[in-house]
């Protein structure tokens, strides 16, 4: 028998960050799951600047367990490190912005 009690302090990581390598231009997603909705303070940083949803930048989440964040139109100096806490919950992963090198 598994009782899941539903507080913010029982809530955890099911899925975290992955690394992700993207082309200049492409759009890059991040996504982190949650164990149980309701957990207050959800944030996404860029290399420690916080992140608001606009044209290009998506923040979304669905049941309030699966967190996205969507990267349009990325460029070289969005390279840097991603972060989600949601809480006293983070998870981190890098985003690598790849240059298309027009040199043989």
């Amino acid at each position: 028998l598994l009782l899941l009690c539903y507080t913010e302090e029982a809530a955890v990581i099911v899925s975290g960050l992955k690394n992700t390598d993207v082309f200049v231009g492409e759009s890059a997603t991040f996504t982190c799951e949650l164990s149980h909705p309701g957990v207050k303070n959800v944030q996404w940083w860029l290399d420690g600047s916080p992140l608001h949803n606009n044209f290009v930048t998506e923040i979304s989440e669905q049941d309030g367990m699966i967190h996205t964040l969507t990267l349009n139109d990325v460029a070289c100096h969005d390279s840097g490190t991603v972060t989600f806490r949601a809480g006293s919950l983070i998870s981190s992963a890098k985003l690598l912005v790849k240059g298309i090198s027009l040199l043989d």
